[in-house]
C-alpha cells in the first residue's frame, strides 16, 4: 500500500549490505551501525564504512527497533513487547523496562538523554517517555502506521513499512513536517548526524536518505492540503 496523492520518492545517498533475512532494528552508536534480526536472533555491530559485521550478539527476544543509551543497547523485544538492556559486549540482558500498557504496539525507539522516544501503532502515535520509569510525557497522534523511528533535533522521523514511507514530523507538537516515499520496505531507523538511515526490509539493506530532501516535501505538503480544502465547500463548522 501507498498514500494516494504521495509521489515524491527520496534518493539514495548511500546503502549498505544487511546480513541477515528479517530486518528490525537500527541505531549508530558514534562507531558502529547496530542492527537486530528477528530470524537469526542476533544484533549485529556493523562497520559504518562497510557494513562488515565487527560483532554478533545473540538476543532470542528481538520484535522491533533498538536504540542505545546509557552505554547499553534497547532492543524493543518479548512477548508483550518491552526494552531490554543489552550489554554490547557480551549480549547479556543487564535489565527490562515494561512498557504500560503491555502490548504489541510497541515498534520505534529513540533514546535522548534521560528520554526515549517511541513510535507505537493502533492507534498510530509518538510518545516521549522517560527513560527510567517509563512515564508518557508527551504524546500526539500521528498518520499511517509507525515502525522504526528516529530524532534530529525537534524533528521525529519514523517509518511506515506498509506505506514505503519516511514522515517526519515536530517533536514539539506533532506537526507533520513532510512525508516521502523511499525504495523498498523501511524497518528499523537511525540518524548518524548526517544522514537518515533505514533498514530496508525488502532489499536486505541499509539505506540513506538526506533529511533535507524529506522536509523539503513540506512545501508540497502545504499545497496538497491546501488544495484539498480548495476542492471541498466550506464546512459549516470546524472538525
Amino acid at each position: 500500500m501507498t498514500i494516494p496523492g504521495v509521489d515524491t520518492t527520496l534518493p539514495i545517498a548511500r546503502e549498505l549490505p544487511a546480513p541477515g533475512s528479517y530486518l528490525c532494528g537500527l541505531t549508530h552508536d558514534g562507531e558502529f551501525f547496530w542492527h537486530s534480526d528477528q530470524a537469526a536472533g542476533e544484533i549485529y555491530a556493523l562497520d559504518p564504512a562497510t557494513g562488515a559485521v565487527v560483532r554478533t550478539l545473540s538476543c532470542r527476544r528481538v520484535r522491533a527497533d533498538l536504540t542505545v543509551g546509557g552505554g547499553a543497547l534497547c532492543q524493543v523485544g518479548g512477548r508483550p513487547k518491552r526494552i531490554l538492556l543489552i550489554d554490547p559486549t557480551s549480549g547479556e540482558v543487564l535489565d527490562e523496562r515494561e512498557v504500560r500498557p503491555p502490548s504489541g504496539r510497541l515498534c520505534g525507539v529513540e533514546t535522548s538523554g534521560v528520554m526515549m522516544w517511541m513510535g507505537l501503532r493502533g492507534p498510530s502515535v509518538v510518545q516521549l517517555r522517560d527513560v527510567e520509569t517509563m512515564t508518557v510525557c508527551r504524546e500526539f497522534p500521528v498518520p499511517g502506521t509507525p515502525s522504526g523511528l528516529t530524532v534530529a533535533g525537534d524533528v521525529v522521523i519514523y517509518a511506515d513499512f506498509e506505506a514505503a514511507l519516511l514522515r517526519a514530523v515536530d517533536g514539539r507538537d506533532g506537526r507533520l513536517l513532510g512525508e516521502a516515499l523511499v525504495d523498498g520496505r523501511p524497518v528499523g531507523l537511525t540518524w548518524d548526524g548526517a544522514l537518515v538511515w533505514y533498514a530496508d526490509f525488502a532489499g536486505r539493506r541499509l539505506a540513506a536518505v538526506r533529511l533535507p530532501d524529506l522536509l523539503a516535501t513540506e512545501a508540497f505538503l502545504g499545497e496538497r492540503v491546501g488544495q484539498r480544502g480548495a476542492d471541498r465547500p466550506a464546512p459549516g463548522s470546524a472538525t
